[in-house]
């Protein structure tokens, strides 16, 4: 027979997964920031991989 100690902290850490899957779903400032940024580097990112293919192609 399970105990009433292992009942209770079944239920404790199934609440705690509960509100950390709650507390994930949300994207606050930061988050939006960052993926602002993931984007602003991929760009440049990018436009430097031209730039450089467009130097390459001069060169030769």
């Amino acid at each position: 027979m399970i105990s009433h100690q292992s009942k209770t902290m079944a239920a404790l850490a199934a609440a705690t997964l509960m509100f950390a899957l709650a507390g994930c779903q949300k994207e606050g400032p930061a988050e939006k920031a960052g993926k602002e940024i993931d984007k602003a580097i991929s760009s440049a990112g990018d436009q430097i991989q031209q730039a450089g293919n467009k130097i390459q192609s001069a060169a030769k």
